[in-house]
């Protein structure tokens, strides 16, 4: 599997995060990730950390957010957004391996693909304050 495709199932279990206690969490990850045919394992065990990590520092990855925006705190954010803005912080702070430009430019297309007609220039924006 794709790095683009491991990050887009990262982006669905966190945003399955804001609908689902923490507790149900581990229940929702393994429902989602058996669901999908032919994962291996390697693949799963990188979605599953990645979204655990992202998890535990979700604080840290909002306030970061928080100190570059004005308008919009991460509490008004569409959960859509702030999800797409969580991972690529995440990456951009966290992941050596993503280089800054790509977690952008990432984030930008699942922006395209899940957010609204302004999302993807709203996340542009909000990204580049933070690189």
């Amino acid at each position: 599997m794709g790095r683009r495709e491991l990050r887009e199932h990262i982006f669905r279990l966190l945003f399955r995060a804001e609908f689902h206690p923490a507790e149900e969490m581990s229940e929702q990850e393994t429902f989602y990730l058996d669901y999908l045919e032919g994962l291996e394992d390697k693949d799963r065990e990188y979605i599953q950390d990645k979204v655990e990590a992202i998890r535990e520092l979700m604080a840290e990855l909002d306030a970061r957010v928080d100190e570059v925006i004005d308008k919009w705190k991460t509490d008004r954010m569409a959960r859509v957004d702030l999800t797409i803005i969580r991972l690529a912080v995440y990456e951009m702070t966290c992941d050596e391996d993503v280089p800054t430009g790509v977690a952008i430019n990432e984030a930008v297309e699942l922006a395209k693909r899940y957010g609204s007609d302004q999302s993807p220039a709203f996340i542009n924006a909000v990204l580049a304050k933070l690189a």
